[in-house]
């Protein structure tokens, strides 16, 4: 969430659900104040598992969702298929 605010910061919005969280390593097309990257590395947008982190903006828990479907790669679960996000 760090990397997304000062992606905010920067473009006085957060990344659409499009750009996801590419946005904070590479910049958009048409992100002209785009001063990132954001985050050290395109790893970084990486969850444990070996899949993209999620993001939803406008989110449901606040107003940007980054989130990991967990181990099994599907909404809800429980244990390590369980998701996790900055909520």
């Amino acid at each position: 969430m760090a990397a997304v605010n000062l992606f905010k910061l920067d473009m006085t919005r957060y990344p659409t659900a499009e750009e996801g969280v590419d946005a904070l390593v590479k910049a958009p097309s048409n992100a002209q104040a785009w001063n990132g990257p954001y985050l050290p590395q395109e790893t970084a947008t990486v969850d444990p598992w070996g899949r993209k982190y999620l993001m939803r903006s406008p989110g449901e828990h606040g107003d940007v969702d980054v989130y990991s479907l967990g181990a099994d790669g599907q909404l809800g679960g429980t244990g390590e298929a369980k998701d996790v996000g900055n909520w």
